[in-house]
Parts: C-alpha cells; structure tokens; sequence
C-alpha cells in the first residue's frame, strides 16, 4: 500500500511528524513501513509557464521554437521537439540551472542555430513513470489546466512536493489498505482524531428505482448490492489533483468518471464500478454463477471463458462484468458517456480470488476483496462516489437507492482479562490505561470486575480472539516499553566428552600434516546408498525428501 503524506493529512493532523518519524512510529506498532520516496527528492528550478508564441524552428522539422512567459515579466525563447506543444498552452518549464531526474543540469543551448533557454517537461521528464501518465500525455508536454498560476512550482502544482510511505502489509492487515484504514492506524498511535469524510450528495425528483432493478442468484457470494444511478454526466480529464493522487498511488488516470472509482478504492478501501447505463441493453442486473462456457470480453480486449465457479455481473442475460475483479467491454463508461450506473458491492474472498487466479487477473478490486473489504462501508462510499461524479463530472443523481441486501453484520465481540494482558505482556498495566488503548483505536469497551469486553469494528476483521487483543495492547503501548528478562535457572556449562576430545587432536594432527577431511552429503539414492556400506543393513528413508537423489541416508 502506498500511502500519501499530504493526502493522510486531510484525516489527521501531523504537524510535526515529519514522514520519516511517522515511518518508525508505524513500523514499531506493528506494520512494516518499506521505504519513504520524496517524489522531489533532488529535483528543483521547474515552474509553470505560459506558451506565448509557437512556430516551426527554421532549420529543422521536427522542432518548434517558443516563446514562454515564465511569470514576473521573465520570457524566454525554449526550442522544443514535442508534437503536442502549441501557443496558449500551460506547461511545466525547467528553467536554466534546473535539475531534473538523474541529476540532469539544464543549461543555455543552441539548436540549429536558434537559442533555447531552458526545457518544457513531459511529465516522464520529472519523475512519473510512463505507465502511470494520462495516455493523451504518455507522450509529448503535460498541459495544466487554463486556471494554473505563471510562475508556479511546477513540482508543487503536480502535488510532487510530497513523500510516499510504502506499507509492507500482511494478509491479517486488509484494514490498512486504504486511506482512512491507514488514518484510524495513525491516530491510533498518535493518539489524536481523525477527520472522515461526510457525503451527502443532493439527488433529484427522480428514482433510481425507474431506471434499474437488482436481484442476486448467488447470496452467499454476493450478500450485498448496491446500484445508484447518475445522468448527464460529462466524462472527461480529472483535475489535477486527483490525477496526481492515483499517480502516487501507483494507479493511471483514464477519465474523471473511472478515476473517481479509483480514487474511492484508495480511500475507503471499497472497490466500485461504473457501468455506462445505456450500454447495458436492460434495466435489470443479475448477479449469479456464470454457467458453464459463457464468454466474457474483459476491459482489456480478452474474450474470457467462465465456469460455475465465477461470479458474473449480468443484465439479466449475458455478463456485463466478471465481478470484484474486471468489467466488461460491453458496459465500458467513454467519451460518450452520460447515463452511469455506480456499484458499490460486498463479495466474498472465496469466489473473487478463484476468478481472479483462474484468468490471471490481479487487479486492485480484486485484492480487496480476497483480503476482506468492510461491510459498512459499502454505501458510504457509493455516496461518496456520487457527490463526487455531482462534483466533477457534472452529474445528476438520482433519488434513492437499488439494493439487494441478504447482509447479516455483527461486530466482534470479544474479552479478556487485566491480569491475562499483564500476565502475556509481562507489564503491570492498570485497566484505565487498556481502556485509552482501545479507545484510541475507536473500539467500544465494557469494564466489570477486572475483564475488558470491546465491540470490534467491522473494519478490523482481524480480531476474533483474545490473543488479538493482547496484540493490540502490546503493540500501541510499544513494544520498546515491554520489560526484558533474563531466563532463572540452573545452568550446566557445556565441554567436550573423551571421544570427542581424542576425535578432534587426531583431526588437528592429520590436517597438520597436509591432509584435508571431507564431509559428505548424508542424502543419497536408494541405488548409491548401499553401494560402500561396511555393514549390511536398510537404509533410512525420507518422509519429505527434497528430490528422488536425496531420499535416502545411509
């Protein structure tokens, strides 16, 4: 998990912790912090500027001379090769004495014959990896947008002026796959609040309940489903600040509607899907079993074969996405987009991971779910998505809300004891200091008589037993506090017996002597262990051997 340092920021506030000391401080309560990469880490001298002329350069074909107006009244000439650069055009400039990735130095320049003072950057220029850039930008300058600041840090104005923190989670740690999951953790460990978001999306006179129905076959794969429906969308770029957010966060901008589902997956941890409404031939999904030999052509060109052991999203006939892992190309938002159906649903690990490992699809979505997503979260974050397609894509959403729900949740609960904590831990905790523990975790507590009793949210799936809450315990007291011991008892000093004693003079003698001892390997094959036995007698042979060659030990 990639986790933002300036996005964890909006949850929580980390005035002074630096993202190198928040690092440790998680690595110490129990999740392994992997590195921290400064996305600016060595670069400077880059600002925003704005393209004032734009002609053929004169001597070559394929270049293009500029003039750029780099704010506080500074223009200069930049000759640039890039197709895509024109006048009127917002880019990022490294102006002389720049450094860019690599330690690359601009410098004054003539090319042809023209000067060129300074470079105007694609976006593969300062840092970004090309699979993660905008594909109208995976060549050529990266346009701003119209509004951009002249004169600007570029880094900044593409949100590079952050840090990345990179979770090394464990299977148990579904919880932390996400931005407030991560945001709960740190505030935990800090002890401070957390700020979460609060959707509440305008809809209008009409109902979703006109335009969709939904109905699940396979209740126990799909126990919760849930379809809002947004209209006159306008699908296009995201702005920049959520296109750079899913850059960091290793994942590509397509267009806004798409990378609102993204960016939800990142933050709540809850995958959704967006299907484009008119292309889905129905006002009905079925969620059921594919049966035996369907076909599907998946978002990224493959027609796949399904079993009745893949779960499918359908519009009541054929399949419009194999679900939790990737949609259909049948129901693919677009350009032309302007009815979008959202889902936002609760799949089971089992059937998710058996889709996702039979065609080799590994996605995001699918990952979540394998690990467990949080059952309440399911419609917040389908209102989430909505405000923000309201937001950013023009859309209107519709009253109400379609669901199938056969959902039955009820938090963990689970006991243990003061002493049990202090007996496991070796501490001498009080229970007034067990009771901030948890409550720094946001978990509900109950104290009778020396026995702590918490409610566990549904976002921790991972505490199911006592031995879960002594962790937690430990690990947010830290276990740099625990007390260490040395082990009490009577201890016997180790020496050599008379055979071993005489074995190694005799060793010590012959190596003096220029003779070498060779130790074989003990393993062999049935065959070759019998072969230079001075006793007849059966060989040992391996419950587990590594190979048919090592079964065997004379």
């Amino acid at each position: 998990m990639l986790v933002s340092y300036k996005w964890l920021q909006e949850y929580i506030d980390l005035e002074g912790v630096s993202a190198e000391e928040l690092a440790e401080k998680i690595t110490k309560s129990g999740i392994e912090v992997e590195g921290v990469e400064k996305l600016n880490e060595g670069l400077k001298g880059v600002v925003v500027g704005h393209v004032l002329e734009c002609e053929k350069h004169p001597n070559a074909e394929k270049l293009n001379k500029t003039l750029v107006d780099l704010g506080n009244g500074e223009t200069v000439q930049i000759i640039c090769g890039a197709a895509n650069v024109g006048k009127g055009q917002k880019v990022a400039v490294a102006t002389v004495g720049a450094v860019l990735p690599g330690n690359f130095k601009i410098k004054k320049a003539k090319l042809r014959g023209e000067e060129s003072n300074g470079m105007i950057c694609s976006l593969q220029e300062l840092g970004i990896a090309g699979k993660l850039a905008p594909k109208e930008y995976a060549e050529g300058i990266y346009n701003f947008t119209p509004d951009t600041e002249i004169g600007k840090d570029a880094l900044e104005a593409l949100n590079r002026d952050d840090e990345i923190l990179e979770l090394g989670l464990t299977p148990n740690r579904a919880d932390a796959m996400s931005m407030l999951g991560v945001a709960y953790e740190v505030g935990a460990i800090l002890g401070k609040d957390i700020k979460l978001p609060n959707p509440q999306p305008e809809t209008s006179s009409e109902q979703a309940s006109d335009y969709i129905n939904v109905s699940v076959e396979a209740k126990e794969d799909n126990p919760l489903y849930v379809a809002k429906v947004i209209k006159n969308v306008k699908v296009g770029p995201s702005p920049v600040w959520l296109q750079t957010r899913l850059m960091a966060a290793g994942i590509r901008p397509h267009n806004n509607i798409v990378d609102i589902t993204n960016f939800i997956l990142l933050e709540y941890g809850q995958p959704l899907h967006a299907f484009d409404y008119d292309k889905l031939g129905s006002k009905e999904i079925l969620v059921r079993r594919a049966k035996d030999g369907e076909v599907i052509e998946t978002l990224d060109d493959v027609k796949r074969s399904l079993t009745p052991e893949h779960l499918v999203i359908t519009n009541g006939t054929e399949p419009v996405a194999l679900a939790g892992v990737m949609g259909g190309a049948n129901s693919e938002v677009g350009s032309d987009t302007t009815t979008v159906l959202l889902e936002s649903a609760y799949f089971t690990g089992g059937v998710i991971r058996k889709a996702s490992k039979d065609h080799g699809l590994r996605s995001e979505a699918s990952s979540r779910y394998e690990k467990g997503v949080d059952p309440e979260r399911v419609r917040p974050a389908a209102e989430r998505a909505a405000e923000l397609m309201i937001e950013l894509a023009g859309g209107e959403l519709l009253g109400g809300v379609v669901e199938a729900d056969s959902l039955e949740v009820k938090p963990a609960v689970v006991s243990t004891t003061l002493g049990k904590i202090n007996k496991v831990l070796g501490t001498d905790l009080d229970m007034t200091q067990v009771e901030d523990i948890f409550a720094r975790l946001k978990f509900e507590t109950s104290v009778d008589n020396g026995t702590i009793t918490v409610t566990v949210p549904t976002r921790r799936g991972d505490i199911t037993i006592e031995e879960d809450l002594i962790e937690e315990v430990g690990r947010l007291y830290g276990y740099d506090n625990l007390p260490t011991t040395l082990p009490v008892g009577e201890s016997t000093p180790g020496h050599l017996s008379d055979y071993q004693k005489k074995r190694r003079v005799v060793c010590r003698y012959m190596e003096g002597a220029g003779l070498y001892q060779a130790v074989t390997y003990s393993l062999t094959s049935a065959e070759k262990a019998t072969q230079y036995a001075l006793d007849k007698r059966e060989p040992v042979e391996l419950a587990m051997p590594m190979s048919e060659d090592r079964s065997y030990c004379a």
